[in-house]
């Protein structure tokens, strides 16, 4: 089994926490990549620390990728990385940032990354509809990752899925299947897709 990983990047409420849940059922090597986070906010699916010592593990180039958001800091990490890909686990990781999908493939595996997009109108109903008392922000962000795709429009994507189009189990199939036949990333119609 060749060292692969996934990459969902997409806006809030897109699907990527519904996803990484169905590929966990398809595939129990699909694990979901807990990041480092510094600051407020929900403390499920993180790992949590200090902005003090992300800073140190950046200093000696531990830090995949790092971004601000919320209030607080995230960091994906190299050692945990490894640690799930040597014990032969797929991580998938959560990107909210075309420049965090491009800057963790600098770890040498495959990844299959993953351009999740649903509508702006169903980012609210789904925010709603889980609880989230910041919709409104992260409507904000909805709008901050449709310009990062337009001015990424030529980065590359293995799979493009409109989560409001297909359901989560379809969209786990779809996933594994690119992960297994090592499908690679291409230049795709972003702005026909963000509009």
């Amino acid at each position: 089994m060749n060292p692969s990983g996934v990459i969902l990047y997409g806006p809030p409420g897109a699907g990527k926490d519904t996803i990484t849940a169905e590929l966990s059922r398809l595939r129990p090597e699909y694990v979901l990549f807990r990041r480092l986070k510094a600051g407020p906010g929900r403390t499920t699916g993180y790992r949590l620390t200090t902005a003090q010592r992300i800073e140190e593990m950046a200093q000696v180039g531990e830090i995949l990728y790092r971004n601000s958001r919320y209030d607080a800091e995230y960091a994906i990490d190299r050692a945990e990385v490894s640690t799930l890909v040597n014990a032969g686990r797929f991580p998938v990781l959560h990107m909210g940032q075309v420049a965090g999908a491009h800057a963790v493939t600098t770890f040498p595996i495959h990844w299959v990354r993953v351009l999740l997009w649903c509508a702006e109108e169903v980012t609210r109903q789904r925010c709603q509809g889980r609880g989230d008392k910041d919709v409104e922000a992260r409507l904000k962000v909805w709008h901050e990752t449709r310009q990062d795709l337009q001015d990424h429009a030529a980065e590359p994507w293995s799979v493009v899925i409109r989560t409001d189009q297909m359901s989560p189990s379809q969209a786990a199939q779809v996933i594994d299947g690119a992960r297994s036949a090592g499908v690679p990333s291409e230049e795709r119609d972003i702005r026909g897709l963000v509009g």
